[in-house]
Order: C-alpha cells, then structure tokens, then sequence
C-alpha cells in the first residue's frame, strides 16, 4: 500500500496515452513473431521500478516468443486509469494492482480467474491469507508480488538514550515513552499521521473496522469505533506527541522527520525501508527498530494488510493471455521475488524467497516479524472508498476544526451513500 505518495510523472501520461489500448490489440504482434503484452507497473518510479525493468529484460531474455511493453503509472492514478481503460476495452494485459482492487475489478469482470494456469502453478509456495486476499467470491485473481503491513519504526538509539529497553506494546505505554523521550532528548517521542489507513490499526485495536461486511452494518460510528478514533485523536497532544499536520504535504512531513532523528518514532510501511536508510538518523541500519503496532483496550494489536498481486485482463485475447499467464509466474517467482526484496527492500509473498541473504536486512527481517497482526480486508468491493470520506473528516478532527462526534456521523452518512444496503 502506497498512502500520500506525491506521483506526477508527465512521462508517464503520455506513455499511457500511446499504451491505452494494450490487451489483445498490440500492432505490433504478428501471426509468426513475439506476442507483444503490455504491463502497467505501479511501483514507485525511483526507488522500485528499475528493479522491474530489469527483470522484464530478464523474462524476454528467457522467453524470445514474448515482448513486454513496460509502463510505468504512478499508482495514485492508476487505480481510476486501469478502470476507464478496462470500461472501453483497452487495459494492459497486466496489472500490478494493489489488494484492495481485487474485489471491485473482479466484480466487474476485468481480471481473469486464474485457477489452472500456469500463473498459479506454485501456488502452494505462497502464504495462504495473501491468496485469500486475492480471492473473490471463491475465485482467485491475482498472484501476490509484494505484501506490508503497518508497524511501529522507532529510533532505537533515541529510545536508549531516555531509558526505554523496548517498544510500547499499548498506546499507554508509547504515550509514557514519547514523554520521557521529549524530557530527556527534547525530540518528539511520536509524530501520528491524518490519513485514514494508518488510522486503521486503531479500530483493529478495539476489535471493529469501518464496517462489518458480513452483517452489512456501518460500524465506524459505533462505540467501539468512537473509542478508537479517541485514542488515534489523544495522540496529537500531550508531552512528547507531534500535533497534527493537516497539510498537503503531511507524509513527507512526517517521514523526513523520523528519517532525520527529529522525532522518535511513527508508524509506517515496509515500502519506506530504502528511504529510511537514506536519513542521517540510519546510516547505520541497525538503529531502526521495528514492532508490532500498539495494542488497544482489547489486548490484541492490528494492522492493515497491504501489498501488490500480479492481474491479467479477461479482455485480452488467448495468445496475450497466455503470455500474460507466462509473465506473471515469471515475476513471483521465487527467485524474482528474492531479486525484488534484496533490491527494493520489499517483503516477498512466498516464505521460498525469505532467503538468509534477504533476511540480513534488518528493515525486511523486522517487518516480517509483524506479519503476524495484519489482517485482511473484506472481500468488498467497495471496501477501498471507505477511506474516501476519512481522508476528508480526520484532518478537520485532528486539527480541532471539528468534533470527533460531528466527523464520524459525517463520515457515517458519506459510507451510507457507498453501500447503500448497509444498516447503521
């Protein structure tokens, strides 16, 4: 999961204007040469995407039948893109899409069921919960390329210098760390981010989510919820405790902070690991701690399960396909998905490629020690727009520009609209 990554790539445009039509009407294929397929790649440009380059070179190398059309969309569009292109008959034959689409492309008949084909012939290599998160209603879509989950980074030479041995496992516990913190080392012990899908690990925490999909019933505004989102706001003030930051910019705020020893620590994702160790705060890579998220009133501690699956477009015809299917099984391969972690610092989906060598980095290692807490997202389609009205309401109730009372009941009528079976 990619959350405020800022992604304006012109070049980008125009490649997806001339690649638009991709699938089954690639031009430049003919009867007796290469099948040309095309894949949108969502990954950060910078940081992942010439990992990917390499191994479709890799992948035409092996495969002289195939050509791979390689584009790069920043995944903040690419979602609404992929829609609009699918809609008129004109996707990639490939998607990288992130887990929360699954649902409502499948829905809507864009992705091809992959069970029997070659793209899901190791399939028993792959964690289980992450085909599970590819499935919908009984059928699977995607083949996992890379997993996260949210956790707590923290500076552990920053928490030694104020006499802390060891993570908060409560949000108690952080409250009292970050204040020791700021008295000792005057920094800020914890900085909390606005947007709602980090705000998710606090509802996991009281035991609820957004909605409960198999009761159809709007739960963001229940008790429960209200608890959650009061510890989430209580970690804006106090001793220690960042304030808000409501701006455009507030996650990269809020990273080069943490990266830079400015604040002690935050919650954040595995795609980050590479841009941690580019702060002056872990030049040494040892120095970044990583935990499970606190835990809530209900002991128990969770976070959102993100990542990426490998898709193929239904539209495509037979031979794209095909080759598509080929691809796909190429790129989440073991001995891929070991290339991508050793070089994007990205959890793989299949415990084969857990390598010792991919193990030694400290941010991979830490990071699949909270696998554990993630929990999966219903197999709604509508499940991803929940965050929409969120994304809209937390900031004004973190800024003090609303209510926690008045926000939530905002956001309830704004899901309502969403899924309008849906009891509250």
């Amino acid at each position: 999961m990619r959350r405020g990554i800022a992604a304006t790539a012109l070049v980008a445009s125009f490649a997806l204007a001339a690649t638009a039509c991709g699938g089954s009407d690639s031009g430049s294929d003919k009867s007796d040469g290469p099948v040309t397929i095309t894949w949108w790649d969502t990954s950060n440009a910078t940081n992942e995407a010439p990992t990917y380059k390499a191994l479709v070179k890799e992948f035409e190398a092996a495969n002289k039948d195939v050509k791979v059309n390689y584009v790069n969309v920043p995944f903040d569009q690419a979602q609404n893109k992929f829609d609009t292109a699918a809609g008129s008959k004109g996707a990639p034959d490939v998607l990288r899409s992130e887990v929360g689409w699954t649902p409502a492309f499948a829905k809507k008949g864009y992705f091809l069921p992959l069970e029997g084909t070659e793209a899901l012939k190791d399939q028993s290599k792959f964690r289980s919960n992450l085909i599970e998160q590819a499935k919908y209603e009984g059928k699977t879509y995607g083949v996992p390329l890379v997993t996260d989950t949210l956790a707590l980074v923290y500076n552990k030479a920053l928490f030694k210098k104020a006499g802390i041995t060891e993570a908060p496992k409560t949000w108690d516990e952080l409250k009292a760390d970050a204040s020791k913190i700021d008295a000792k080392e005057k920094v800020y012990g914890y900085w909390g981010s606005t947007q709602a899908y980090y705000a998710q690990t606090f509802l996991y925490g009281e035991g609820t989510d957004t909605v409960d999909a198999s009761a159809k019933k709007i739960t963001v505004n229940s008790a429960a919820a209200k608890k959650a989102y009061g510890t989430w706001q209580s970690l804006f003030s106090g001793q220690g405790l960042h304030k808000a930051d409501v701006t455009a910019d507030a996650y990269a705020h809020i990273q080069d902070a943490f990266v830079n020893g400015k604040v002690a620590s935050i919650i954040q994702g595995p795609w980050e690991i590479t841009n941690f160790y580019k702060g002056s705060a872990f030049k040494d890579k040892s120095n970044l701690g990583i935990a499970t998220v606190p835990a809530g009133s209900t002991g128990k501690a969770g976070a959102p399960t993100g990542g990426h699956n490998l898709s193929v477009y239904a539209g495509s015809d037979k031979a794209h396909q095909t080759a598509a299917l080929k691809f796909v099984n190429f790129m989440t391969s073991a001995k891929s998905q070991t290339e991508i972690a050793l070089k994007n610092s990205t959890l793989p989906t299949r415990d084969d490629a857990y390598t010792a060598e991919v193990k030694a980095d400290p941010g991979i290692a830490g990071f699949q020690t909270v696998l554990p807490a993630a929990q999966p997202r219903p197999a709604l389609p509508e499940y991803s727009s929940l965050w929409g009205p969120l994304d809209t309401e937390l900031p004004k109730i973190a800024g003090g520009k609303e209510s926690l009372d008045k926000g939530l009941s905002n956001v309830e009528l704004a899901i309502a609209k969403l899924v309008p079976d849906f009891s509250k």
